[in-house]
């Protein structure tokens, strides 16, 4: 199978780094939310992008060969 498509067990520190990961967006997400407001067309799009984002930075921690069990 081709390594873009490979599904990767993390090990305890990568479910933490993960976990790590998800609440700064969360954070970042939350805070935004207070400055900008959470309606709206382009908040929209804001949570559309952080939560791609949230997902290749979560990819990069599982394709991290120490991160894998």
């Amino acid at each position: 199978m081709n390594e873009a498509f490979e599904a990767h067990k993390l090990n305890g520190d990568g479910v933490k780094k993960v976990d790590k990961v998800r609440a700064l967006f969360d954070d970042f997400l939350s805070n935004l939310e207070i400055e900008c407001g959470s309606d709206g067309r382009e908040m929209a799009i804001v949570r559309t992008k952080l939560e791609e984002a949230s997902f290749f930075a979560n990819k990069a921690i599982s394709v991290f060969a120490g991160n894998q069990s």
